[in-house]
């Protein structure tokens, strides 16, 4: 939210879903792995000078496709990065989410009402805080999300999925996830977890390729931020 603010980018409703590249969501969602990072200060601020300029006449929707969601100003420039806790948040949430999908095996019927929805959400809490001790919380944090983010967090839920075969895959993802998560969460990877590092991008491609067939349900033409600069990004930082 912060890089978004001081380099002029739309807000995290953007269809341009990165502060790293000039992905829209749907193009991140097609391509889940091969993205360069490509924005630059410099370059936002010719494009800020083109969003007010208009020098070409265009529409509101032709201009914002130029400018790639650049909207304010940027005032301050900021370096390639990805912030640790903030990606354990984002990346947690979905987690969560996808727990409650795979309890209510959205993956066979997707059209649960809400009402549906909030039941799975409620089994979710209740055996959570029963087998983790995790109580429920109304928005995400990191002490919940480093908590959620576990082997036994997935086995807990697991019992409530009843395919073996949905439980072998939400295992593998969460098995990948913790392998990819020291790279971005330790200050120096290649001293600190150099296997792993050089493991990245076999576990990133495997972790999309999970979203984009056992997880298709959740992922066809769309993709959070965070998993997008996970998969994409983490590498060349």
């Amino acid at each position: 939210k912060l890089v978004r603010e001081v380099e002029g980018l739309e807000a995290s409703g953007s269809v341009y879903i990165c502060t790293l590249c000039d992905a829209t969501r749907l193009e991140a969602s097609q391509n889940l792995v091969f993205h360069s990072i490509t924005r630059s200060h410099s370059e936002n601020l010719q494009r800020y000078e083109t969003w007010r300029a208009n020098p070409y006449h265009e529409s509101v929707d032709e201009l914002r496709d130029r400018v790639k969601g650049v909207s304010a100003k940027p005032f301050i420039e900021t370096l390639p990065s990805i912030d640790a806790l903030h990606c354990d948040i984002g990346n947690a949430a979905e987690f969560y989410r996808i727990f409650q999908l795979e309890i209510g095996e959205v993956y066979r019927n997707s059209n649960a009402t809400r009402e549906e929805r909030k039941k799975w959400q409620t089994i979710l809490d209740k055996h959570l805080r029963k087998k983790m001790n995790l109580k429920p919380i109304m928005r995400m944090n990191g002490n919940f999300a480093r908590k959620l983010m576990s082997k036994e967090t997935v086995e807990a839920v697991c019992e409530l999925v009843h395919c073996e075969e949905r439980q072998e895959a939400l295992k593998e993802l969460m098995d990948l996830y913790l392998k990819m998560k020291p790279v971005w969460r330790t200050s120096v990877p290649a001293k600190e977890c150099p296997e792993l590092l050089c493991q990245y991008s076999y576990h990133s491609q495997r972790f999309a390729e999970l979203l984009s067939t056992k997880f298709k349900y959740r992922y066809e033409g769309r993709i959070i931020d965070y998993f997008h600069k996970t998969l994409a990004h983490v590498p060349e930082i």
